[in-house]
């Protein structure tokens, strides 16, 4: 009987957490550093689920709306933490240790993962979107990249910077359908075009002369400027184009500024700008707010373990290890005031400031120049913007394509908006 008793004492004492996440560089640095962590809590055991970002957010909602407790940690967004808490789907992050220092969280970052002042999900690293540029080409085509561009700059220098012979293409832009893909960048630089989603009444606007403008912008300078097969381009391909050289410019998320000018990853690491996303004077900029997070579905067992590792790996003292291994530059960026105070991060990221500044003028609250009835900067904050949000990414990547014009992809767009909403018995 002891001995019966010491063993299942022994099995009670190992938990196996397991943990859905992006296949993003930060998260291929959480996994591999994740030892530190076993030696830290070695009675916990680790099971990584790492997919790419459309497929792990299928599979993330799935398993949330239907409680079926895969998962114990998921890797989810700025969009997913106020829709899901009001459903009661995530459990309130209330014990993550007294030297987790919850208040070092930038304002913006904490308030989008917050809801009654309780926090649901532990910021792992928080981006806004910025230029990245090669110095040298820009240089060599006779111009200068303002501090804060306009989207007629973007246009010209891509131009001048394109050398299709050399395999290099002047614009590098998200192609890949999906609601937190080309949708993420095509949103944030409608803004700017003076374009949203609904109206105040929540008519969408997909036939609006500033949606129209927007796209036929995209789809002109991508097909000029862009690389070949842009379609199929999100984050990670554009990420892997800039590296070996073949973009001039960049336009995507401020978290890529550690992995373009890593050495050992980027051939052009030390050719490397980088300036505010576009405006085009109208007051707004094509900069967005988003935030990686780490939070426990309330359909988790283990809650316990999963909160000691959201805790290590969300902590001040996590940052300072990826500095040891990997430099500070490559520490993930974006989610404490600490770390824009550190000057060995300050001396290591260049692009620390224009992150900060990118981070702190983003306003999901007024993220347009006409008002709007939701809250969002590059999604709209309701449920149904996925299904609606990767619909329409879908006629928008039709139309870069050439297998519709940009006239029949708007009006595709507002009807099938259109139909959603009526369905989904808007306004509420």
């Amino acid at each position: 009987m002891l001995a019966g008793a010491m063993s299942l004492s022994a099995i009670a004492q190992t938990q196996t957490i397991t943990i859905a996440t992006v296949n993003n560089g930060d998260m291929i640095t959480m996994k591999e550093l994740s030892s530190d962590f076993k030696k830290k809590y070695p009675d916990i055991d680790l099971k990584w689920v790492t997919l790419e970002e459309n497929i792990l957010r299928q599979r993330v909602t799935t398993d949330v709306a239907t409680g079926g407790g895969q998962y114990d940690v998921m890797t989810i967004g700025t969009y997913e933490v106020p829709i899901w808490s009001k459903q009661e789907w995530l459990q309130p992050l209330d014990a993550l240790g007294e030297q987790y220092d919850v208040d070092d969280l930038l304002p913006a970052i904490k308030s989008g993962l917050s809801v009654d002042d309780t926090l649901y999900a532990a910021p792992f690293y928080g981006e806004s979107s910025m230029v990245m540029y090669r110095t040298d080409l820009m240089e060599k085509a006779g111009l200068k990249m303002p501090k804060a561009p306009s989207w007629e700059f973007v246009r010209k220098a891509a131009a001048a910077m394109t050398d299709k012979a050399a395999g290099v293409y002047g614009l590098c832009l998200r192609g890949k359908a999906g609601w937190g893909e080309n949708i993420a960048l095509l949103t944030a630089m409608s803004n700017s075009f003076g374009a949203r989603w609904f109206d105040e009444n929540w008519q969408p606007q997909f036939d609006s002369k500033a949606w129209k403008d927007t796209l036929e912008y995209y789809v002109d300078v991508m097909n000029k400027y862009g690389p070949p097969g842009a379609s199929a381009n999100g984050f990670n391909e554009n990420l892997a184009l800039f590296q070996t050289g073949k973009c001039g410019m960049w336009i995507d998320a401020t978290v890529a500024g550690g992995f373009v000018t890593n050495k050992k990853d980027s051939e052009v690491a030390d050719k490397v700008g980088f300036a505010l996303a576009p405006d085009h004077g109208l007051g707004k900029r094509g900069n967005w707010l988003w935030e990686w997070t780490l939070a426990i579905p309330s359909s988790s067992k283990k809650s316990d373990a999963a909160m000691q590792f959201i805790s290590w790996a969300t902590s001040k003292e996590y940052a300072e290890l990826v500095a040891e291994k990997k430099g500070w530059a490559n520490v993930p960026p974006g989610t404490r005031a600490s770390l824009y105070e550190n000057p060995e991060y300050l001396n290591a990221a260049p692009f620390a400031q224009i992150t900060l500044d990118s981070i702190n003028s983003a306003d999901p609250k007024n993220p347009t120049v006409d008002p709007v009835p939701y809250v969002g900067i590059q999604f709209v904050a309701i449920p149904e913007f996925q299904g609606i949000g990767t619909a329409v990414g879908q006629q928008f990547s039709a139309a870069l394509t050439g297998r519709m014009t940009v006239d029949q992809a708007l009006q595709s767009s507002q009807r099938l908006v259109e139909r959603a909403m009526r369905k989904a018995r808007y306004p509420k």
